[in-house]
């Protein structure tokens, strides 16, 4: 006998049942099964990945320059100031009121020509008293000479009364006595009179410092007084003018980091820039380095000289300039520029460049880079020096790549440092 199996009607119409049966196996037909979704899956990766393979390379667009001939020069760059070669400060000696001026800024001045006068008057009164004084010292001098004669003859005269035993022996002493006295008096007048001398020419210094006098020829550049100022020079002497003797040559004096002066060397062509001509480029050499260290917040700098020529008078005195010290120059090298040494394509792994390791430029051969090594010499921040190599002038470099909308001519004017002074 068969198992009775007790089923259970859902529902009031008994055709429903059926019917919720076959609703359920369609679907189940219907929902797709997890292996299939993943094959799926599988095949469209496979397919992109192919495609990805099988699709053609884009071509690269080089950009290139040509290796030229032309000047190399390694240079240096620093900040200084515009100075005249020679500066001379004129000062006073003397302490007083300043009674007149007679030099202002840009006056154009002699030697011995007078700039300044300090008021006189207490420096002439010394002068006469010290006149005064000599003038008396030497009536001393002469009174002491007439007295020094009568003291002589008289003990000429008393040796005399002696030998004919008209007069004592003490007599003879005191004779002598009174001409020895009579002769130191007259030396020690004597000094005076030098010493009466000595003041007065002193006083006539004094007098003369109040006249201020140029001693150069040259150009007023700085005036510190005012007609009718005190100055005193009882401590420290108080600069009353500088004067330039030769603005047609002036200096810079430059600061040169201590990492750059290994490099420098007297004789060294330079050139700088001031801001008032942004666009003129005036040019000297290095007539000095000096030895003595300035450190400023940890910074050593070491002051280079600059000997420039200045015709037109346009460099004044305390200008900023900006330096350029050429340390070296090969006026007709074979070069590059910089950025060919820079370039290495994007497709290949760059290598490692250490000391020992050979430079090389890639150049373009029938629209191909090939590595070409070569030995670098000078180098400056547009173009190297090429001591040895498969190159001549002429031959193309590749410095970069660009995009396919780019311009070559653009991607290079863009990948090149500028210099302030070309």
């Amino acid at each position: 006998m068969k198992p009775q199996v007790d089923t259970q009607v859902i529902g009031h119409d008994a055709g429903e049942p059926h019917q919720v049966r076959q609703g359920a196996r369609l679907q189940w037909l219907r929902r797709p099964s997890r292996a299939a979704v993943a094959m799926v899956v599988l095949a469209l990766v496979a397919g992109a990945g192919s495609w990805w393979y099988l699709k053609p390379a884009e071509e690269v667009a080089y950009v290139s320059a040509q290796v030229s001939r032309g000047a190399v020069s390694p240079y240096v760059t620093a900040s200084g100031s515009v100075n005249p070669v020679v500066t001379i400060q004129v000062g006073t000696y003397v302490s007083g009121v300043i009674q007149e001026l007679y030099c202002d800024f840009n006056t154009r001045v002699k030697a011995g020509q007078l700039c300044a006068r300090i008021d006189p008057r207490p420096y002439q009164v010394v002068v006469d008293q010290d006149t005064a004084a000599l003038a008396a010292a030497r009536a001393q001098l002469v009174k002491d000479q007439a007295n020094l004669t009568y003291a002589r003859l008289n003990y000429e005269r008393q040796i005399k009364l002696v030998a004919e035993s008209l007069a004592s022996k003490d007599a003879v002493d005191l004779a002598r006595s009174s001409y020895d006295q009579a002769r130191a008096q007259v030396g020690l007048d004597a000094a005076t009179v030098v010493q009466r001398q000595a003041d007065l020419d002193a006083g006539r210094v004094n007098l003369g410092y109040t006249n201020i006098t140029s001693p150069v020829d040259g150009t007023v550049v700085s005036r510190n007084i005012t007609q009718g100022q005190t100055v005193a020079a009882s401590f420290q002497t108080p600069t009353l003018f500088l004067i330039a003797t030769d603005l047609t040559h002036m200096q810079v004096d430059a600061s040169v980091s201590e990492s750059d002066i290994g490099s420098i060397k007297q004789g060294n062509p330079a050139s700088f820039t001031v801001e008032a001509f942004p666009r003129r480029i005036f040019h000297g050499s290095v007539v000095q380095v000096r030895q003595s260290p300035q450190t400023i917040q940890n910074v050593v700098t070491y002051d280079v000289v600059l000997q420039a020529n200045n015709p037109d008078l346009l460099l004044k005195p305390g200008m900023t300039a900006d330096v350029r010290i050429i340390t070296a120059q090969a006026a007709d090298a074979l070069r590059v520029p910089l950025e060919a040494l820079r370039y290495s394509p994007e497709r290949m792994s760059k290598p490692v460049q250490d000391g020992s390791a050979p430079s090389r430029v890639w150049a373009l051969r029938d629209g191909r880079p090939i590595a070409v090594p070569v030995v670098v010499g000078l180098s400056d921040d547009t173009y190297a020096q090429i001591k040895q190599g498969a190159l001549s002038p002429g031959d193309s470099v590749v410095i970069g790549e660009r995009s396919g909308g780019e311009s070559p001519s653009r991607s290079a004017a863009a990948n090149r440092p500028r210099s302030p002074f070309m």
